[in-house]
């Protein structure tokens, strides 16, 4: 291998290991989202109990703690599909709650075993009309934006652990952004050390092959 391949082995690394460099810097851009965000939510999480009155916009109610009174309208309830619980497949009920003056309040009532994580027999959970209902709120995926009410207050005249199972409170962590952007510094640092080495010992070697060669 001749001395120009060798240099030109070395840019190569060179931009892999400024590369990992760049990744883990977006990485650790992510962990200050990441942190950002759930600074927002345990803000909003720390505001008074509000009560909703069904008209409340998306902006003005995520993640903060709400309470409802109100009637189910089980005829327009709809499936959150692909909802795991404790690694098992399932479903989340979505329920329209009518509150007095006639706005309607959409509550996850929590979730119900599928084995296809897309069908159920809805009719089998549901749990009396009149309700007061309590929890976090929540975004829905989907545009435009909306949420949900996490109902925290377990269903009533079912035995324990029957279901609808409520969702544990949300659990905010730095998640693995930290870990992520240390290995992408690491990597770097390897690429980075071992091309140069290599390009050190082919030099030598060149040079003791062409001091042997006279």
């Amino acid at each position: 291998m001749s001395r120009r391949t060798d240099a030109l082995a070395l840019v190569v690394a060179v931009a892999i290991a400024v590369a990992c460099v760049f990744l883990g810097r977006w990485q650790l851009s992510r962990l200050r989202e990441r942190r950002a965000v759930n600074a927002a939510i345990t803000a909003r999480g720390a505001l008074p109990l509000l009560t909703l009155t069904g008209s409340e916009s998306f902006d003005s109610v995520q993640w903060r703690r709400v309470r409802a009174v109100g009637v189910y309208d089980y005829g327009h309830e709809r499936v959150w599909s692909g909802r795991t619980y404790e690694e098992s497949p399932g479903v989340a009920l979505l329920t329209p709650l009518r509150v007095a003056g006639g706005g309607v309040v959409l509550v996850d009532r929590g979730w119900v075993p599928s084995p296809d994580a897309s069908r159920v027999n809805t009719a089998q959970w549901r749990e009396g009309d009149s309700t007061e209902v309590a929890g976090l709120v929540v975004p829905l995926p989907g545009s435009p934006p909306s949420f949900a009410v996490e109902d925290t207050i377990p269903p009533s005249g079912r035995p324990a652990g029957s279901g609808p199972w409520r969702w544990p409170p949300p659990t905010l962590s730095d998640g693995p952004h930290l870990s992520y952007a240390i290995q992408w510094f690491s990597f770097s640092v390897i690429i980075l050390v071992g091309a140069i080495a290599l390009y050190v010992k082919r030099g030598r070697e060149a040079r003791t092959h062409g001091e042997t060669s006279i």
